[in-house]
């Protein structure tokens, strides 16, 4: 076992059984690591990382011990992704929405051991939906969880215009999913759609839906600036049939579920953006290494000892601590029990929380290319890739602009902004 995992760089007070899942995280690095390259230049994610992953049992990674996964939580999420985001910021963002999938198991299951849902027979399809769900996932099958469209409203974060239709014995979905990770790649796809009877979150419904389906098709590759490794192109859904047990399309069951989130969204987001931080470390890392190892040829002396690179490795610094320490903060009101803060209170922070940590990693990432120069902006070496790799954690979700007056108006109002909508 690794005495000191990846992870713990984020999160040093790991438990022994928080260590134990880090190390199986540890295992799959030099894989992702040697794929980096060819995923980043050629688009593609490589399906030999996603089986690598799979076969250290971490598809299950935060599913809890009594549904057959290794009981991990966020603290351990944020971990892993952190950890792959040193190998592959791209495959451990695919990683990452196949986690987020967990939430889609676990909150319905919660929200009815809460006692949201008066109807057995509602109550029932909710359970029955999110330990299908979480079954998938510990019996080794890779989801990619598609909410967000390129539709957008003023009002919402993630606007929904995919639409669920009744027909009999299940349902057919219509619409065009923009982004989610696994294109091509996952064996499930969980759609988040609309259901009829209303443009609110009330009326939003998942759905598992077979890639192989008749009318799934994916949208053109994935051409981005960064990122270009993780599937992320989505996919075209042209009345698909989903059979009745593979949905949870209950009107009000999305909004009971979300409930349950200690956080934004439907829990999990911090562990989104641990991706980037994971990159900013290894750029971080490799630049105090090319600064310390390489010598100037007259004098013999390390490059790094320039005045100019000695403020840049500073700012680096700097900008590496800031973001790891908004991090565990935001791990830390997202985990602990009892929560320090209200709900409201806890997501205002993450909207605030995740642009400052996206931009100190672009800074660090900015700062690595001045210090290391003109001879390391190949393309394909590790300060490039960082660069553009980091610089989409700017856009994720949402810009660090959005987040901070989003997060000022909950600050100021008490209430948060829409995070679901329809057109």
């Amino acid at each position: 076992m690794t005495a000191t995992p990846t992870g713990s760089a984020l999160l040093p007070d790991m438990s022994d059984s928080e260590r134990q899942r880090a190390a199986r995280v540890d295992t799959v690095l030099e894989t992702l690591r040697g794929n980096a390259v060819a995923a980043d230049r050629d688009a593609f994610l490589p399906r030999e990382n996603v089986d690598a992953i799979s076969a250290a049992g971490l598809l299950g990674l935060i599913v809890p011990e009594s549904h057959g996964g290794l009981g991990g939580n966020l603290r351990d999420l944020c971990a892993a992704t952190f950890a792959l985001g040193t190998a592959c910021p791209s495959t451990s963002l695919a990683y990452f929405f196949h986690c987020s999938a967990t939430s889609r198991g676990l909150l319905p299951i919660e929200a009815v051991d809460a006692g949201l849902f008066e109807d057995p027979d509602e109550a029932a399809t909710v359970k029955a939906f999110g330990e299908r769900v979480l079954a998938r996932m510990v019996d080794g099958r890779w989801m990619a969880n598609f909410a967000s469209e390129s539709v957008k409203t003023a009002k919402s974060a993630i606007s929904i215009a995919t639409e669920a239709t009744r027909v009999d014995g299940g349902w057919t979905l219509t619409g065009v999913k923009a982004f989610g990770c696994g294109t091509g790649v996952a064996d499930d796809y969980l759609i988040t759609a609309k259901i009829p009877g209303g443009d609110t979150a009330e009326y939003l419904g998942v759905f598992i839906v077979d890639p192989q389906a008749d009318g799934v098709s994916e949208r053109p590759k994935w051409n981005a600036l960064g990122m270009r490794g993780s599937a992320s192109h989505g996919v075209i859904l042209e009345d698909v049939f989903v059979p009745d047990e593979h949905a949870l399309a209950i009107p009000g069951a999305f909004i009971k579920m979300m409930q349950m989130s200690r956080g934004s969204f439907v829990g999990n987001q911090p562990a989104g953006t641990a991706v980037y931080l994971g990159a900013a470390k290894a750029v971080h890392d490799f630049t105090l290494r090319h600064l310390t190892t390489t010598t100037f040829r007259d004098t013999g002396e390390p490059i790094g000892t320039a005045d100019f690179q000695r403020q840049l490795v500073g700012q680096m610094r700097e900008a590496l601590d800031t973001a790891t320490l908004w991090m565990r903060r935001q791990i830390d009101l997202e985990t602990t029990e009892p929560p320090p803060l209200p709900k409201d209170q806890t997501v205002a922070t993450w909207r605030i929380a995740k642009g400052t940590c996206a931009e100190s990693a672009m800074t660090v990432a900015t700062s690595a290319l001045k210090a290391c120069g003109t001879s390391n902006t190949g393309n394909e070496g590790l300060v490039a890739r960082s660069l553009r790799d980091i610089s989409m954690g700017l856009v994720q979700a949402f810009p660090p602009e959005r987040g901070r007056l989003e997060g000022a108006l909950a600050i100021i109002t008490g209430s948060e902004s829409a995070q679901f909508g329809g057109t």
